[in-house]
């Protein structure tokens, strides 16, 4: 039966700065543990959650997108990460699922977070993405989204939820209280990667990146600057969802 390890990279984010990221992030690839299948890096690695994106210059974008596809080729992983990302002369915090074999996927975030003004500076998304890599279906996302059961809910039978994020310390219980309940009621692998530190506006994030398996379960959980690995089980899954079959009992409706 197919298993799937991931390494949630939990880290500070320099603030603005896509260079410095992209070779800290390389840093970090090179020291890897074996057999890697998804490095998952936070909500707007390359350069913190800022509201300014016109502070980054534009051919960032395209930079970071080469650099991904070189790094997940070097190494032979899939990467996922959202950037600010500029297209069109509009912005998006787009998440950016990248193959080994040279395929992207793409999400735009779709719940901006009105509280810090993102819904003015970024266009939002209208698509959900679910990506089959290696035997399984995941459904990526991104921070706020995770307040918006609708959005992730499982008609797709898909396997697993991850959220990238830069969720902040004063709504941080939010954070692991809506991880674990998106686990349970989509019977899925939830997997929530956060920054850590401060940010360039003084903003404190305090990592708290976990795993939560399909019956809730913590898997892995840390509050420190760490690599943290986890391995997914396709068994795991259809033996609790055979089992219980909660989903076969949710109430239908549609988004219009």
């Amino acid at each position: 039966m197919f298993t799937l390890q991931l390494a949630l990279v939990q880290t500070h984010l320099l603030w603005e700065n896509p260079i410095a990221n992209r070779q800290k992030f390389s840093s970090i690839f090179k020291n890897l543990p074996n057999a890697i299948d998804i490095v998952v890096l936070p909500e707007m690695f390359t350069t913190g959650f800022t509201m300014q994106p016109t502070n980054i210059d534009v051919e960032e974008t395209q930079k970071t997108v080469d650099w991904l596809l070189e790094e997940a080729s070097l190494y032979n992983i899939a990467i996922v990460g959202s950037i600010v990302y500029f297209e069109n002369d509009n912005y998006y915090n787009r998440l950016l699922f990248v193959t080994p074999a040279g395929e992207i996927q793409t999400y735009d975030k779709k719940h901006t977070f009105s509280l810090a003004g993102e819904h003015k500076v970024y266009e939002s998304g209208t698509q959900k993405l679910v990506v089959d890599y290696k035997g399984f279906k995941i459904c990526p996302l991104i921070c706020y989204d995770l307040r918006f059961p609708v959005w992730s809910r499982n008609v797709e039978s898909y396997d697993a939820l991850l959220y990238v994020a830069n969720w902040p310390k004063p709504r941080i219980e939010a954070w692991n209280t809506l991880l674990k309940a998106r686990a349970i009621e989509n019977m899925v692998y939830a997997i929530g990667v956060n920054r850590i530190g401060l940010d360039g506006l003084g903003y404190e994030y305090p990592g708290h990146s976990a795993v939560y398996d399909v019956l809730g379960k913590n898997m892995v959980f840390s509050e420190k600057e760490e690599i943290l690995v986890v391995e997914l089980s396709k068994e795991h899954i259809l033996k609790n969802r055979t089992k219980l079959k909660f989903l076969e009992d949710a109430d239908e409706f549609n988004l219009i």
